[in-house]
């Protein structure tokens, strides 16, 4: 169970630097909220499995957030 909450922390500090990129602030405003709202909302799940396939989701939103965020810049 630590090692799980030291995942999520650890994706949910990855979500909020990549949303720094974001060059709109009203953008970066709305990527805030949702990732703040996303997480509450999942705070007592307990249940393993649900919480490594939530993990797994947030890692692929992560990589589509850099993704565009890549394609953006370039």
């Amino acid at each position: 169970q630590f090692l799980r909450r030291q995942q999520v922390l650890q994706l949910y500090r990855r979500i909020l630097r990549a949303i720094r990129e974001v060059p709109a602030e009203a953008d970066r405003q709305y990527l805030k909220e949702w990732a703040r709202e996303e997480f509450k909302r999942n705070k007592d799940a307990t249940e393993e499995d649900a919480i490594r396939m939530m993990i797994t989701q947030g890692n692929m939103q992560l990589q589509e957030l850099q993704r565009t965020l890549k394609l953006a810049k370039s």
